[in-house]
């Protein structure tokens, strides 16, 4: 858990000379849970990427209160407590689902004993126990995604930042991730930085969204604000998401 504030302030990145993300500044508070929408190709995985050291930056700065985290390797960003999912789901496939979870707390710097109560007690909170000694490449969509989320929580980190979620997953698999998702700041006082199209989910779930269209900020505000405006009626949500 962190008391310190998580900024990308005034990011750009850069591939092949093309900018990505020009200029996006962002900032996640511990306990509160940000929504990063915008249609595809408009940023949003590439500023999950620059926020944990995937990509390099062409301008601009990462910090964690005033420590400043862009330049440092994946892993020495991870070890200062921002966790993160992927768009394609990474489990280890031959490895059960409580070993997966054992892995991420044993990084961590747990023991052993200490890993498989945490992984025992995230199995459950996740409603994953039955699934405990099953093989990851063996499993549902959702229950994976699950799993990785899990297996980030793992970290106890202070920030958790989740590309696509709820990608691939029923309605009723959705509802019980958004119920899981509501509680995790509260429970943990973390904060959560959640990419997703499902709207539905974002507009319930998020306490702010952030709303991105060809490597630039073009909205922040509530879901309501952010439903109204007209920028982003126009890139991205279309008139009916009003009269929705």
């Amino acid at each position: 858990m962190s008391n310190s504030t998580l900024i990308a302030e005034d990011v750009s990145v850069e591939f092949s000379g093309l900018r990505a993300l020009d200029g996006v500044t962002l900032k996640l508070d511990p306990g509160e849970i940000v929504g990063l929408i915008g249609p595809n190709g408009s940023g949003k995985t590439t500023l999950i990427n620059a926020i944990t050291g995937q990509v390099p930056l062409a301008g601009g700065e990462v910090r964690l209160g005033e420590a400043k985290l862009s330049g440092l390797s994946p892993r020495s960003i991870a070890l200062k407590g921002i966790a993160r999912s992927f768009q394609i789901v990474r489990l280890f496939n031959n490895l059960t689902v409580i070993e997966n979870i054992e892995s991420a707390a044993l990084a961590h710097g747990d023991g052993l004993r200490k890993a498989r109560q945490k992984a025992a007690g995230l199995l459950e909170e996740f409603g994953l126990t039955a699934l405990s000694d099953a093989l990851a490449v063996g499993l549902s969509y959702g229950d994976k995604r699950r799993v990785e989320i899990a297996r980030a929580l793992a970290a106890e980190p202070g920030f958790l930042l989740l590309d696509e979620p709820a990608a691939g997953m029923n309605e009723a698999e959705t509802e019980k991730l958004l119920h899981t998702l509501q509680g995790l700041p509260r429970e943990r006082g973390l904060g959560l930085l959640i990419i997703d199209h499902d709207m539905s989910l974002m507009m319930r779930l998020c306490d702010r969204l952030h709303v991105l269209a060809s490597g630039g900020t073009i909205a922040t505000g509530t879901a309501e604000e952010v439903r109204r405006n007209p920028a982003v009626i126009e890139a991205y949500l279309g008139s009916e998401a009003v009269d929705a």
